[in-house]
């Protein structure tokens, strides 16, 4: 039996504990998804082909890791891609309540899903996209925090506004 599972999110951008997280899981599922999210509601920094394209580059090394765009339910684009796990990270305390009632929404539509959380590394626990982004955008160095080619992506959208 094939096990596949989706780690679905905005990814804006993908940072190093996106990546630590997906390694993990690819030693542990056969077919890891990173299914990015359109979700215009969150105003993401980088349009969501960007965002795609960025995944792909950082996660290129790893062979039994797709990366997919979506704008669909989540639980719809889940079933699509025949997953039964929905992958979800957990770096914080602060972020189990919100994280387990998502859970328990995806269950109640769709009740052959499972979600399983992982926990990052103790070197990437501190990390996020919107920090990273706001550490750009002030000219900071977030170079410890992302991948080269994000660095790059983040300072020419910087300089952009700057413009």
């Amino acid at each position: 039996m094939t096990v596949v599972a989706v780690y679905p999110g905005t990814f804006d951008p993908i940072t190093n504990g996106h990546s630590d997280l997906v390694q993990r899981a690819a030693g542990l599922f056969d077919h890891v998804i990173v299914g990015i999210a359109a979700n215009p509601s969150k105003a993401p920094l980088f349009d969501l082909a960007q965002r795609v394209a960025m995944a792909e580059h950082v996660l290129s090394d790893f062979g039994n890791v797709e990366v997919c765009g979506f704008s669909d339910l989540l639980v719809n684009f889940v079933k699509a891609k025949n997953a039964k796990v929905i992958l979800r990270g957990l770096r914080a305390v602060s972020d189990f309540e919100y994280e387990m009632q998502l859970a328990s929404m995806n269950r109640h539509l769709e009740d052959s899903l499972e979600t399983v959380f992982m926990t990052p590394s103790e070197e990437t626990s501190f990390i996020s996209a919107s920090l990273v982004k706001e550490i750009a955008l002030h000219g900071g160095d977030v170079s410890p925090f992302v991948h080269g080619r994000i660095v790059e992506a983040l300072n020419s959208v910087k300089n952009k506004i700057a413009d």
